[in-house]
């Protein structure tokens, strides 16, 4: 199968590359990294590198959290006018396989069990109780703790940043698509990927990158909140393994599918700070009690679904894995 990664010099996009070649597919790459005319904006562009292309993996995107509000037109830009341009080259060109690069910030706020009232959705954490350091959201009907759960594919969405809206901006596009072609398209909604390669220095980077840049210069990890919020740490080469996977599986026509892509090991930030500093042999992370607003207190996945239809298993556990990105010399 001859497959076109977008953003295929990139972190994850690397990756998928060397996993698709190494079970004998061709690539593809357009990457502004490798040169300045191949922007998934360009339609010229585009439609050049879908030339005999059987299948798209859609990893180009502007990532992280970034600033607020003030670099929401940079976001849409990059993430859906790019997504957009390609979809309609796909549908010019006859191409009718896509898998996109979707994330679980869609999802806002993760799952969350009140023991009076069952499961809830409580809304965005009010800067009051932020400022005073109340980080856990609480029962929006009754104001109790909350026990936080797995996310599944069927929970409704709820971004909570410019970023997650237009990680959901690029799912419905891909959904119009394959409806309107007859195409097939999957969304691995990636967790916290991390790894060998990943961007480093900008406020755009994951937070496992930016501790260990700070690690890099002799400086404690600083860690917002108290250290507790959960996430999902899961590794760059079990990502491109599930892309691989999904590019080579029978969808059904017209839909978009959605995946968890997550290593069903849930950790806290402080967690994964400690262990990653412990690799690198100090120093120990500090605990700031600083916060983003734009961020989610825990989402974290259930992704059964994908280790049932695609027979997906992560093979990087977590303790190793640390150990690897702590001693990433190109990090």
């Amino acid at each position: 199968m001859r497959v076109l990664v977008t953003g295929g010099a990139g972190f994850i996009g690397s990756h998928v590359v060397e996993a698709l070649r190494r079970r004998g597919h061709e690539t593809v790459v357009l990457d502004v990294r490798r040169n300045s005319g191949d922007d998934v904006r360009s339609p010229d562009a585009v439609a050049g590198a879908l030339a005999g292309v059987d299948a798209v993996c859609h990893q180009a995107a502007k990532v992280g959290l970034g600033d607020g509000v003030s670099d929401a037109a940079a976001y849409v830009s990059a993430n859906d006018l790019g997504t957009a341009v390609l979809v309609a080259a796909m549908a010019e060109a006859g191409v009718r396989r896509l898998v996109l690069a979707g994330s679980m910030v869609v999802y806002g706020e993760g799952r969350y069990t009140c023991p009076r009232h069952g499961a809830v959705r409580p809304g965005p954490r009010a800067v009051a109780d932020l400022d005073a350091g109340r980080f856990e959201p609480a029962c929006p009907r009754c104001r109790a703790p909350l026990s936080p759960g797995l996310v599944g594919e069927d929970a409704p969405a709820d971004p909570r940043n410019v970023y997650a809206a237009t990680k959901l901006a690029q799912e419905h596009l891909a959904a119009a698509w394959a409806r309107c072609t007859g195409g097939s398209a999957v969304s691995l909604r990636y967790h916290n990927v991390y790894g060998p390669r990943m961007p480093r220095d900008t406020p755009y980077a994951g937070v496992a990158s930016i501790f260990r840049s700070a690690l890099a210069r002799g400086e404690s990890p600083r860690v917002f909140e108290d250290g507790r919020q959960r996430r999902d740490f899961v590794h760059v080469r079990d990502v491109a393994a599930a892309n691989v996977l999904a590019l080579e599986a029978d969808f059904a026509p017209g839909l978009l599918t959605p995946y968890n892509t997550g290593s069903g090991d849930p950790r806290t930030v402080g967690e994964m700070a400690g262990a990653l500093a412990a690799a690198h042999g100090g120093p120990e992370p500090r605990i700031t009690g600083e916060y983003r607003l734009g961020d989610v207190r825990h989402i974290t996945a259930d992704s059964a679904r994908l280790r049932r239809d695609l027979g997906w298993r992560p093979g990087v556990g977590f303790a190793e894995g640390m150990r690897e990105f702590a001693a990433d010399e190109r990090t």
